[in-house]
């Protein structure tokens, strides 16, 4: 009889599920365990959501800055003396009620697609028991919602356990008035003053969404500015974006607590400064789901932020044990958890395998203008880790940007001074998301800005501006060899 490779993958979110679709395909015997449903906080209550929610933001975006522009003439029946007021709103009942639909039949489909490729989905919570066996196996103990046990032997297991909303101890979430972003989709009307506390993607991105829908929101960073992380340029963009179309952010302020006084919501910054709204949210970063598993008592070395310490082909310390996505602290990013899946998989069974490589990971922030990054940033280059030449293009200057009334973005590359390749990009536009995929293919393999240059481009487009400002690259490092 033929050896079955044994496989238990704890926790089914993108890093989980792409893993067992690998495994399954490999000829191994997969189970997949999980307690909330396939898709994970990625499916249901992080990214498909959030950018569902954004996807209607993003419609009102554009039609209130650019109808006008546009010569689009909305009849309505507002008064002459307040012909200003806005014509069009939304029903935020209704929206959420869209997003709740389609993240459950997102998880539908995936739960399918693994059970179909052969997996077993077993609905618990999966701990490690104890060190590995002498035959090199691992025991998993799944506890399902009753209580009852089952134990499974698997010869290798991967965790994908993700991570949760951290909460500050005097701003505790109730999901009424106080919210974490899981609880925002629970909403049935538009918040009409709402406080995001954190500047982070995840405060960044749902205080852009909710201005735009129609609250009035302000923004409060603890930091200089709006998304720290990212390219400066980038977050000047978007915080000058913020301020134009009314955002209240307060920067260089942090939030102490956040108490309800009646139907209200009062929010104390550590200065003492106290602001009021009808809502508040907190953003203020995640917190890795590796508490409970047994993994310190299997091997599994955490790093002080609670997160599982891995390799680059998702190794953990202990013999037959993997790790994946969010609760690696890697990148929260649902295709980094993916790949780190699928690389695990790949390695235990012996197929061929890539070590994963950040510096190709392209990223993106659903504000409106979306920010978009791929590879080596300017904080690289100016922290001296990287010799790169830069050239940034306003979108003002997009022949296809003026026609759609886009008035705010950039393309920006980064190069290698000698050779000219590819290291790097960021793109500031609507659609960044799209626009950034041959900036990351010119990473990934190692192009030249000759090469990007020499591509046709649609006239007009958007990404005609990417083309552009590989020509200017390539033009000043043909200047300055001459």
């Amino acid at each position: 009889m033929e050896y079955v490779t044994r496989i238990v993958i704890i926790g089914g979110g993108p890093g989980g599920y792409e893993a067992a679709l690998v495994a399954a395909q490999l000829g191994a015997e997969v189970t997949v365990v999980d307690c909330d449903g396939l898709g994970g906080a990625s499916v249901l209550t992080d990214c498909v959501p959030s950018k569902t929610l954004i996807a209607t933001a993003e419609v009102m975006t554009t039609f209130d800055s650019s109808y006008e522009e546009l010569g689009i003439i909305v009849a309505d029946d507002t008064p002459p003396l307040e012909q200003a007021a806005r014509v069009v709103g939304v029903d935020l009942g209704k929206v959420n009620r869209r997003v709740k639909r389609l993240a459950l039949a997102q998880s539908h489909d995936i739960t399918a697609s693994v059970t179909r490729a052969g997996a077993r989905v077993m609905r618990g919570r999966g701990r490690l028991e104890g060190m590995q066996a002498l035959d090199g196996s691992r025991k998993v103990v799944v506890t399902a919602a009753d209580g009852t046990e089952e134990t499974l032997t698997a010869d290798a297991v991967l965790i994908a356990t993700g991570g949760h909303p951290r909460e500050l101890p005097d701003a505790q979430p109730d999901g009424e008035r106080i919210l974490n972003w899981t609880q925002v989709y629970d909403l049935t009307e538009l918040p009409d003053e709402l406080i995001v506390v954190g500047s982070g993607v995840t405060g960044a991105e749902f205080a852009g969404a909710y201005q735009a829908l129609g609250s009035k929101v302000t923004l409060v960073s603890s930091r200089d500015r709006v998304l720290p992380g990212e390219d400066p340029d980038a977050a000047a963009v978007l915080e000058d974006v913020f301020r134009r179309r009314g955002m209240n952010v307060m920067a260089r302020s942090r939030a102490q607590s956040a108490k309800r006084v009646g139907d209200r919501v009062e929010v104390t910054l550590a200065d003492g400064r106290v602001i009021s709204g009808s809502h508040c949210l907190m953003a203020v970063g995640a917190i890795p789901n590796s508490a409970g598993l047994g993994l310190e008592e299997a091997g599994v070395k955490l790093r002080d932020s609670g997160h599982i310490w891995t390799d680059k082909v998702s190794r953990t310390t202990a013999p037959g044990v993997y790790a994946a996505g969010d609760v690696t602290g890697i990148f929260a990013l649902a295709s980094v958890a993916a790949m780190q899946g699928r690389i695990a998989m790949y390695h235990f069974l012996g197929d061929a395998v890539t070590p994963l490589n950040l510096k190709t990971v392209s990223s993106n922030v659903f504000t409106d203008p979306e920010i978009a990054t791929v590879g080596y940033t300017q904080a690289d280059v100016d922290a001296g880790k990287i010799d790169a030449r830069v050239v940034k293009l306003p979108l003002l200057r997009n022949p296809r940007a003026k026609m759609q009334g886009i008035r705010d973005g950039f393309v920006k590359i980064f190069c290698r001074p000698g050779t000219g390749i590819v290291v790097g990009g960021v793109v500031v536009a609507p659609r960044a998301s799209e626009l950034i995929h041959p900036i990351s293919i010119a990473v990934d393999n190692n192009l030249t800005v000759e090469q990007i240059a020499n591509a046709f481009t649609v006239y007009p487009s958007l990404s005609g501006s990417i083309a552009e400002v590989a020509r200017q690259l390539h033009t000043r490092k043909a200047g300055a060899e001459a």
